[in-house]
Formats: C-alpha cells, structure tokens, sequence
C-alpha cells in the first residue's frame, strides 16, 4: 500500500513539476510587445488624390482553414486542426481569387499566418502578397511558440493582421490593445492589437488615417468594450488633427441597426454589440447586411441561415469628412472563409 502510495506522489510531483516547466517556458518566451511599435512601410508609389475614389476591402482568411465545410471548437464544433496543407492551400487560392474579383487600394485583412501549426507553417501574407502584386504591413495578434490546449493542441501560432497597399504610406504602427486575460491563460492567447497606417494626400497637409482590427472574440465581453474604447480614443485625436480617418475590420460585434438574421436557437459562439454610443461624434458605421459577414462555426455550413447562424460583424468606422459612394459585402456562401468579404468606395471632402 506505502509503495502504491508513494508511487501516485511521484506522478503527482512530477505531473507539477513538468507543468511549472512549461508555464515557466512560455513566460520566458512570452510575446511582450510595447504599447505602441513602428513598422515597416510598404514601399507603394501610387499617390492618394482627394477627389478621387479609393477603396478599401476587409476580409477575415480564418487562416485559410474555416471554409464551408468546417466546424470550429471555440465556435461549438470540434476540429482543431485543418484536415491538410493541401486544403489550406486551396482555400487560399479561392480567398485570393475573391481578393481579384474586388480590386481595392487597400485591402485589410485579419487571421493572417504566417508560421503557425494549425496552417501547416505556410507564410500566407508572402503568398497573398506575391499573388495581389501589393506589398503589406503586418502586426502580430497571436504569438505564442506552443498553445498547449486543447486535445489535440494548437501548438505553435504566428498570426495577425495584415494590411496591403500599393499607395504611398507615410507610417505603419502596431498599437496594442487591453488584454483581457488574467495570467497564466495570457502566456497561451491572443494579444491583439490595432495596425494603424497614415497615407499622404497630394496637394495636402492632411493624411488618411486608416485602422486594421480584429477585436476579441473569446471573452466574457469586457475585453470587446475597452478595446473598442481605445479605439475610439484613436480615431478621435486623429479625427481632431484634421485627418481624414477609417477604420475597418472584424469588429466581433454585431453593428446596432443591422438587419437581424433569424436565431437559430443553436449553442454556440454569440458576438457582442456595438453602437453609436461606442464611436465619437463626426463619426458613423459603414456596412452591408444585405448579406451576413460571419457564420458561426458550432457546424458546416447548412447553406441557409435558417439552420445556420449568421451575423453582420465586419465594417467600417468612417469620419464625417469622408464620403462613402457604396458599401458592399460579397456573397460566396463561406465557400473559403468563415466571413465574407466587405468593400467600401470612399472619397475625401474639402
């Protein structure tokens, strides 16, 4: 009995201590970005002119992996691990293919990978990049040399926003957002953050300011509220200085006044809510709920969303010295990606 007994301490012990190893690896290779972090610019040479059109694409890849076939374990599902890389790479090719059938500016993308294990290590931005003829700037949202859940794991993740231009940019930064993960759980998650790049105007003092986002998915809600806060923070002192200033991306939340699609009553991930209270003044919401942006991934894709949920996540945030001509979201019934792609066509006022 003693010999049982001291055996089941020494696993007990060992179970620690091989725990406190590893908690102990990824802090000291935690990702610690500062709060704010210069990138490098893209080297376009198209100019921005005023009284031109510009457009401007959101999309979110879902890292090539989160086409119509698939299921998600935080959305509800099950898989972890895209099937193959061959599949990734087909979702690709079908992601760039819709890319081209929109031709924009500016394209601002999310869930970008760029050496991660659940996309079979393949640099998706230098693809994608290589495919549009545009080069990008890119900012880290999930850095983590070994996510250790669930079972299977997802193991090593480098991931991110990635936004693509051939036009002239004066800067590129990486602003950090709140994380809403207390530690440990922090070593093993997101740190997301907002990619802020400034163009020149010709014939101007004045710049277009525009925010890459991809806000929380996965938290109780607070996390979502004081990043959209810092957000607003943003667009406003930049707003203040004269600029012209947009911001689009994966919001997680559902757009107040967007048109409800029906509740399928189903378990499964529910984005928050975000409203005009949520945005300075001399701004508004740009988006399309024609169609859904977003379907939840508890499930394949049924083809309607009677059995599937969906929602209108993914938009702009635009000044009211920016004129929006049209926005529209794309339907490819989530043929490659778990969202669609959005495209708004701006012009810049006196």
């Amino acid at each position: 009995m003693k010999k049982i007994l001291n055996i089941i301490v020494g696993v007990m012990v060992s179970s620690l201590i091989i725990i406190l190893l590893f908690i102990g690896y990824l802090t000291v290779n935690e990702y610690k970005p500062k709060k704010m972090e210069d990138l490098t610019i893209t080297n376009g040479k198209k100019e921005l002119i005023k009284h031109h059109d510009i457009s401007l694409l959101t999309l979110n890849i879902g890292y090539g992996g989160l086409s119509n076939s698939e299921d998600f374990f935080m959305d509800g599902g099950k898989t972890v691990q895209p099937k193959s890389s061959e599949f990734i790479k087909q979702n690709l090719t079908g992601i760039i293919n819709m890319l081209k059938e929109h031709p924009s500016d500016i394209y601002l993308l999310q869930e970008v990978d760029i050496n991660s294990k659940r996309s079979y290590y393949i640099n998706q931005k230098s693809i994608l990049s290589t495919s549009l003829h545009m080069p990008s700037v890119f900012a880290y949202n999930f850095n983590v040399p070994y996510v250790p859940f669930p079972l299977p794991p997802i193991g090593k993740v480098e991931s991110g926003i990635a936004t693509m231009t051939n036009l002239n940019m004066n800067e590129a930064k990486r602003i950090a957002l709140p994380n809403p993960f207390p530690w440990p759980i922090s070593l093993a998650n997101l740190k997301r953050a907002l990619l802020e790049t400034r163009f020149p105007i010709k014939d101007s003092k004045k710049e277009l300011v525009v925010f890459n986002l991809h806000l929380d998915a996965y938290d109780d809600g607070q996390g979502k509220i004081e990043q959209s806060k810092l957000l607003k923070k943003m667009i406003e002192t930049e707003y203040n200085k004269g600029n012209y200033v947009i911001a689009g991306g994966d919001f997680n939340q559902v757009f107040d006044g967007s048109h409800p699609f029906p509740n399928t009553g189903q378990n499964g991930w529910k984005p928050g809510s975000i409203s005009s209270t949520d945005i300075p003044d001399h701004f508004s919401f740009s988006y399309d709920d024609t169609h859904p942006s977003v379907r939840v991934l508890n499930h394949a894709f049924t083809g309607n969303y009677e059995s599937s949920q969906v929602y209108v996540i993914d938009g702009f945030i635009v000044s009211d010295n920016i004129k929006v001509k049209r926005t529209n979201s794309f339907d490819y019934n989530f043929k490659y990606t778990d969202h669609h792609p959005v495209q708004t066509i701006i012009h810049l006022q006196d």
